[in-house]
């Protein structure tokens, strides 16, 4: 057979990533923190794009389509396009609106504002995106004045070696100490460093760092965990030998050896009870208490509260909003002005961009309040009763109920939170494996069983621990099929200690 060039001309079909499609991809993923970063970067890079005001005048005039390659955009009814109004209440989810692989024949389950689904308990879900009002009002924080008027930890010291401290010398070594101490209080250079750097002697330094370890808080300039701990013990007089050698041996206590340390301290059960009890009421790091940071609070993207009618409302968070205009108005002004072909190719490009923008911020938060509402109507359970009927869940059931693929519904339940009634959860968090039950019923949420596990061995006396195997027991009598292996497992990921260890340390008191 002869061998020869040639040339064909073949058709097929191929699912073809576009740039735009990776673009929404892309976003649906982000948190909230990460997604205003990449906004803030977009309006830099395009002169279309610029921050919403919130005159609120601008409204939708027909739905967006879920298909991601068409070239037609929402028109509006002014010259710029809002995304935070594309996502408003009236617009979002819209019939014949549906999230990124959404299917057509989802738009019956979703009109205007409510779901008409039945949850487990008849109940409703109504959502809306305008944040505030009810649970979610906007009230000022109080806690942050209060992080404003207190003092750092080294205004503190420093008034205290004002008062202590009369010789200029001790004062500046006092103040450089002062400036050598970490977030905990601990002093982090050593004395010779320290002596060196002021060139002074070391006795010096060190008659000064004894003086300020007496300064409040207890516990402070310490230089280790037994230093920090024995400056707290002498504050209250309790350092005596036995609690010295208790000190001395801290990594007996970690590893729960205490037979080891009755030995080494000459207690017997019930003193060595009281003295781990001591220890762990002090403060370890006890300069914490003066960071005036605040920690970074958690703002949940998607906001759940209880209706009248016994139902949930769901609504996006608006704080968590982007608010994106594409100024068609200044387009147009500079498309009538004489401009050159490569100017007018990049003009039509970051319009072309700007445009699919703000698309793709509409998609992403049709799709997180459908994939937020179907968890919420699946798990109503829990929200109604707590954890113990969290039911189990993986990321098919909501793709199956709602029509989406499940790499979808993880990009969403990623980084993504909800505040319910019972508090602020990942949207992650809803989803875990199912224990068979033994009757054949309905399985159980790995979870749930974790929480019953561990509401088990709180409750158990002193003199009646249970083991894993009677615990076991315990399980299969309420129905719950699983091994031996699996509750150690769940104790073990709770720090649990084993049956023998928790017998040891309840007969001390501990």
């Amino acid at each position: 057979m002869a061998l020869a060039q040639r040339l064909d001309l073949r058709q097929s079909q191929a699912l073809v990533m576009t740039p735009q499609l990776q673009q929404a991809i892309k976003l649906l993923q982000l948190s909230n923190l990460e997604l205003a970063d990449y906004i803030e970067r977009e309006i830099e890079q395009n002169p279309l794009l610029e921050r919403d005001d919130g005159d609120g005048d601008v409204r939708i005039e027909g739905g967006i389509d879920a298909d991601l390659d068409r070239d037609d955009t929402p028109q509006l009814s002014s010259d710029r396009q809002d995304t935070a109004v594309l996502a408003g209440g009236d617009t979002l989810p819209g019939e014949g609106d549906g999230p990124l692989d959404s299917d057509a024949g989802d738009t019956n389950l979703w009109s205007s504002n409510e779901y008409t689904g039945e949850g487990s308990g008849g109940e409703s879900l109504n959502w809306k995106t305008s944040g505030g009002g009810g649970d979610f009002s906007d009230e000022e924080d109080l806690r942050d004045r209060t992080l404003a008027s207190e003092k750092s930890l080294s205004e503190h010291l420093n008034e205290q070696v004002g008062a202590d401290f009369a010789a200029p010398l001790d004062r500046a070594i006092a103040s450089y100490m002062i400036g050598q101490l970490d977030d905990c209080g601990w002093l982090t250079t050593g004395c010779e460093a320290i002596a060196e750097a002021l060139g002074c002697t070391l006795e010096q330094v060190e008659a000064v760092l004894d003086r300020l370890q007496r300064l409040d808080p207890p516990g402070i300039f310490a230089r280790s965990l037994k230093e920090c701990l024995a400056l707290q013990l002498r504050e209250k007089n309790r350092l005596d030998p036995a609690m010295q050698a208790l000190l001395d041996n801290l990594e007996l206590l970690a590893k729960r050896d205490l037979s080891a340390l009755r030995r080494l301290c000459g207690v017997d059960n019930e003193d060595l009870g009281d003295m781990v009890t001591e220890i762990k009421a002090l403060n370890p790091k006890p300069g914490e208490r003066f960071e005036r940071e605040a920690p970074p609070t958690l703002i949940p993207d998607v906001l759940m509260r209880p209706t009248a009618d016994g139902g949930w409302e769901i609504e996006l968070n608006s704080d968590t909003l982007p608010r994106v205009l594409v100024n068609r108005r200044y387009h147009a002004a500079i498309s009538r002005s004489g401009l050159r072909r490569e100017d007018k190719d990049y003009l039509s490009e970051q319009l072309q961009s700007a445009n699919w923008l703000v698309k793709s911020l509409h998609q992403r938060a049709t799709t997180i309040i459908k994939v937020s509402g179907e968890i919420v109507r699946q798990q109503d359970a829990f929200f109604r009763h707590g954890i113990g009927h969290l039911r189990p869940l993986v990321l098919r059931d909501i793709a199956d109920a709602i029509g989406m693929h499940e790499s979808t519904v993880s990009r969403v339940t990623a980084n993504k939170y909800i505040a319910s009634p019972r508090g602020v959860f990942e949207l992650k968090f809803f989803f875990s494996a199912a224990i068979s039950a033994m009757d054949g019923a309905a399985s159980h949420s790995a979870e749930s069983v974790r929480f019953r596990i561990k509401t088990l061995i709180d409750a158990e006396p002193a003199d009646a621990v249970l083991s894993d195997d009677r615990i076991v027991e315990i399980l299969q009598t309420g129905g719950v099929d699983i091994a031996r292996r699996t509750v150690a497992k769940y104790r073990e990921s709770m720090r649990i200690p084993s049956s023998v260890q928790r017998r040891r340390e309840k007969s001390l008191g501990l």
